[in-house]
């Protein structure tokens, strides 16, 4: 073998185990915990972000809120940019309602 073929986490949707890949992160090797750490806000930045747009365009938005929180998104969000792609609009649809609300500081 030449390294083509590495042995990576299994892929889960039950998300309460910290050493399981999340399902969204199908081509990264990250458990749970491992993305856990790398969303601190005290963190690497640029890290972050990546990780933080790979979460907020592949996962259920009902499973983001497991690692992030709605302040951290709208922080986040014009930073984000084309990291999302097609869920842009959706994020900043729901970030700005929530604002509009009084849910979120504007």
């Amino acid at each position: 073998m030449h390294g083509y073929c590495t042995r990576m986490r299994r892929l889960a949707l039950n998300l309460s185990d910290p050493g399981v890949r999340p399902y969204f992160l199908w081509d990264e090797d990250i458990s749970v915990a491992e993305l856990h750490e790398a969303l601190r806000p005290d963190g690497d930045s640029h890290e972050r972000l990546r990780l933080m747009g790979k979460l907020l365009r592949e996962a259920r938005d009902v499973d983001v809120w497991d690692f992030v929180s709605p302040e951290d998104v709208r922080v986040a969000l014009p930073a984000l940019g084309r990291r999302l792609g097609r869920r842009r609009r959706f994020w900043k649809f729901l970030i700005d309602g929530w604002c509009r609300d009084g849910l979120l500081q504007q």
